[in-house]
């Protein structure tokens, strides 16, 4: 286990090279993955579970301990990145399918990757981890309606179809997981170590199908697609960083709203459109291309502000030193 463990991490890491490595051979061999296809919502769901199991009470306690926190993070997810995808699709004009996928990964509820960026940046780890167990509580209900609102204008959607399919693939494997968690006890921790292997497993599997499957639209609308999503995520991180500004929270605090709403549940967005947007396979394309870039753009900003607390750090004892 020890080793399993330490490959877990070593894997996590590398994240974005695993996922760029097998898009590289889903696209020289598109047909490689295609067997992914219909086990997209149960590898998702897979996923779910595991969270689950990592998750504990604590993480919802600080609901209570920083309510205002948690709540302008969870606000700021649900509006900021949804407003932006809906912008950049306008500004760019994007195609009806690719401005789906846009705005669909901009619906989605924060991603766990973010509490672990949180976690380098020095930011609030507490708040972020919060506000990731919220936002993914509150997906079944928001990511269909803000989807609903903003997207309806490319295609007809049947919100309800969604919030069914996020029940099935996000709320009732986390629930299952919570309960494993609860009956396991400390057991449950040498495993919940692993369920990170498995998840980056699952993501990168699924990209490659979506690479794969859409590979003659990526040589088409690739370059533009990657832009948007740099943008997407870019501009998440600096408004969520000045919202929480602007609205008096702690630098803290600030750092983790803003990598909290820049970093999103991509590979729920792969599943979704998987399931409801089938017939149009490069749908999928943002939430994937987004799956590989914030795990990217989350380190450098992490090592970043990481670095700029250090410095601080260091003037601080200096300055206390001198006194003495």
């Amino acid at each position: 286990m020890t080793f399993l463990t330490g490959f877990s991490r070593f894997v996590q890491k590398t994240f974005a090279l695993w996922v760029l490595v097998f898009a590289g051979i889903a696209f020289l061999n598109p047909t490689l993955f295609s067997f992914v296809g219909p086990y997209i919502a149960l590898i998702l769901g897979v996923i779910m579970f595991g969270m689950g199991v990592t998750m504990t009470v604590d993480d919802f306690k600080g609901v209570l301990k920083q309510p205002k926190s948690v709540l302008i993070a969870t606000v700021a997810q649900f509006t900021i990145m949804p407003l932006l995808a809906y912008a950049l699709c306008i500004v760019f004009k994007l195609p009806a399918e690719i401005a789906i996928g846009v705005i669909l990964v901009g619906c989605c509820p924060g991603g766990t990757s973010s509490n672990v960026m949180t976690y380098l940046a020095r930011g609030n780890t507490a708040l972020s981890v919060s506000a990731t167990a919220v936002s993914t509580l509150l997906s079944p209900f928001l990511t269909p309606a803000v989807f609903f609102l903003l997207a309806s204008e490319w295609i007809d959607i049947n919100a309800v179809a969604m919030f069914k399919s996020i029940l099935q693939i996000v709320l009732v494997p986390i629930f299952l997981g919570l309960i494993v968690r609860s009956v396991l006890g400390k057991k449950a921790e040498s495993y919940g170590e692993v369920m990170p292997l498995v998840s980056v497993i699952g993501i990168v599997l699924i990209v490659a199908f979506v690479v794969g499957a859409s590979k003659d639209r990526i040589i088409e609308s690739g370059l533009l697609i990657f832009a948007v999503v740099v943008l997407h995520n870019g501009l998440g991180y600096l408004i969520g960083f000045f919202a929480g500004k602007v609205l008096g929270l702690k630098y803290a605090d600030q750092k983790a709203v803003s990598i909290e709403v820049g970093m999103q549940n991509s590979g729920l967005g792969v599943a979704l459109a998987g399931l409801h947007f089938a017939a149009s396979p490069v749908t999928a394309v943002p939430s994937a291309i987004f799956s590989f870039w914030h795990n990217i753009s989350g380190p450098l900003l992490a090592t970043y502000w990481a670095g700029k607390t250090d410095k601080a750090d260091k003037v601080t004892t200096a300055k206390a030193q001198a006194k003495n």
